[in-house]
Formats: C-alpha cells, sequence, structure tokens
C-alpha cells in the first residue's frame, strides 16, 4: 500500500573551529572517534563531546511538521502521493527575485530543491534525509534555494544544529492546499529545454506513478488506484490510542466500512500520525466515496468523544488493528 523509506545512517555533524581546538564561539570541533577529545577532558572523543554531537545528529523528531498548517497533508505528500505540488508562503515575505516557493513530492534526479531559470523555487520532499529532524534539514535546503543561482539545482547536506526549521520559515496562517498531478509534467514548464537526463527522469517517473486524487469533502484523505484494488488512504491528526480505540468501536459495531464491499484493513503509522486504510473494489472511484468518507468523519467524531471502557469485542477488534499497524517512518 505505500513503501517503507529507508532510513540513512547520519554523517558527524561539523562544528566550527580547527581540530585540536575550541572553535572562536567555544565549541568543540569533530574529530576521530578514537582521538583525544579537543576540550582538554584527556577522554576520547566518542566518549566525550562526540556524544552529545551522535545523539544531537540522530535523534528522531516524531512528529517533524507538527505545528506546520496541513500537518495531515505534509505526511500524505511525504509518504502516500506521488505527485502533488503545493504553494509555500513564507513568514517574511518572498525574496526579491523569486516569484514563488513551491513543494513538489518529489523533482526530477531526486534533487532536494531546484532554483528554476525564473527564479522560482521548487522543494522537494521525499528525499532521504541527514539527521532525525526533517523539518530542519528542509528548511536549510529552502534557504540554500533561496539564495542559489537560477536555473541550479541544490544539493543535500546536513543542516547545522542551531539552523531554523520549517516553522521559523513557513507563514503559520498560510493555506496548505495540495494539488494532485496525474503525472510529473510540472517538472518541465518548458518541453522544448528539457535535458536528456531530465526527460529520463520524468518518464520514468511517470511510469510509476500510482493514479491518486485527494477526497473534498475531508481532509487529509488520498483515494488511489492499483491493478487488483483500490485503496483510500487518510491521515488523521488524532492522537494514535484514542484514534484506535474509536476505530475498534465502530469496526465491533459493523460501522467502519465506506460502503457496500468496503473495509478497514489497517493502518500505517507514519511521522508521529496514524493512517487508516481502506480496501475498495476496482469500480469505487474517489467521486464514489466522497459521502461515504464524510458520513465515517461524523461516526469518528461521535467515537471519539466516547470514554467508556472497550467492551470484550471491540478490544479484540482493537487487536486485530493494531496488529496490522505498519510503520512508515
Amino acid at each position: 500500500m505505500a513503501k517503507k523509506r529507508p532510513q540513512t545512517k547520519a554523517k558527524r555533524p561539523q562544528t566550527p573551529g580547527g581540530v585540536g581546538a575550541a572553535g572562536a564561539d567555544g565549541q568543540v570541533p569533530v574529530v576521530g572517534a578514537r582521538e583525544p577529545c579537543p576540550c582538554g577532558s584527556g577522554r576520547r572523543y566518542k566518549a566525550c563531546h562526540g556524544r552529545a554531537a551522535a545523539h544531537a545528529a540522530t535523534e528522531l523528531v516524531q512528529r517533524p511538521f507538527e505545528g506546520l498548517p496541513g500537518e495531515c497533508d505534509w505526511v500524505a505528500m511525504r509518504e502516500l502521493v506521488p505527485a502533488a505540488t503545493v504553494e509555500l508562503p513564507l513568514k517574511d515575505g518572498l525574496p526579491e527575485g523569486v516569484p514563488s516557493v513551491t513543494l513538489a513530492t518529489v523533482l526530477p534526479m531526486a534533487w532536494p530543491a531546484l532554483r528554476r531559470d525564473d527564479g522560482s523555487v521548487l522543494l522537494g520532499l521525499q528525499n532521504d534525509t541527514a539527521s532525525g529532524d526533517i523539518s530542519r534539514d528542509l528548511a536549510d535546503t529552502l534557504q540554500r534555494a533561496l539564495s542559489a543561482e537560477p536555473g541550479t539545482p541544490v544539493q543535500g547536506r546536513r543542516a547545522p544544529a542551531e539552523g531554523p526549521r520549517l516553522q521559523d520559515l513557513l507563514d503559520p496562517e498560510g493555506a496548505f492546499e495540495p494539488v494532485v498531478h496525474s503525472g510529473f509534467e510540472f517538472w518541465v514548464p518548458d518541453p522544448e529545454s528539457t535535458t536528456p537526463d531530465v526527460a529520463a527522469s520524468l518518464e520514468r517517473a511517470n511510469a510509476a506513478a500510482v493514479p491518486t486524487v485527494r477526497l473534498a469533502g475531508v481532509e487529509a484523505a488520498y483515494w488511489c488506484q492499483t491493478p487488483e484494488k483500490n485503496h483510500l488512504r487518510w491521515v488523521m491528526p488524532h492522537p494514535e490510542e484514542r484514534l484506535l480505540d474509536a476505530l475498534a468501536r465502530l469496526h465491533a459495531a459493523g460501522r467502519s466500512s465506506l460502503g457496500e464491499g468496503t473495509r478497514l484493513v489497517g493502518s500505517f503509522r507514519a511521522h508521529g500520525l496514524t493512517v487508516p486504510v481502506w480496501d475498495l473494489p476496482s469500480t469505487v472511484s474517489a467521486e464514489d466515496v466522497e459521502k461515504p468518507a464524510a458520513e465515517f468523519a461524523e461516526r469518528l467524531a461521535a467515537a471519539l468523544a466516547t470514554d467508556a471502557p472497550l467492551t470484550a469485542d471491540e478490544r479484540r477488534a482493537r487487536g486485530g488493528l493494531t496488529n496490522r499497524q505498519v510503520t512508515l517512518s
């Protein structure tokens, strides 16, 4: 139903200052793990300041998009949606010479970001990042893209530990309305000037894209079409334990489906949020599931408001749902 994203090992963070002495700002520079720590403690670096540096580089931020408008759609675009874009409003406005900033699920050649010839910026979301904080890594890429030469891609790197996060750069009141595309033609505003590498990347991406539609009547729910059956994958903001209880109540009561031939089959866990998944018959389109999804949202709201202990049947239903969870991140 979705691919797992491979985990990448973070490289050692570099701090200011030369090897063998603290930097001018008092930070301890990075040296080999078995070398003496530059702070003068007499201990090896890995047992002294290297321990904190390694922890800072690899500590996973469970909800990297928390606090951003459209957190659930950020998660969907990161993990579930093949081709989508959304305009990003910046907190301090667009810099001179940058007509727009657009978030995209993926960019040609898997570039982290691209400054187009007209100065506009595309920021790729579905890239492996160097640290455990996707938000900080993306913010660093965005900042470098804003000042890059027009017509150049931006390469990935580890973001400085003290650098800003997306929550510091984006307008907290800005709208977040993804536009789902059938393919990746948005990469090439001028097809005649496309390089052979980008053209080949576009062809491969289009061939692999799963047809996907964002529902209009509920938030962050995405219908997708696969050869054997269709699916609805719905990113929800509710705390996981409370959501699983509510889903179990509905499942045990026979009220968790989205209509005849559909069934709730499990869920993903992604970036701190839960994503229930329904199997749909291949004949059920995105338009067909709009009304059932809206009705389910009402049933779910009522179930979420219930504090009564789970019954035996509900506990069994919850156990089944928990056993069918897949962690994507």
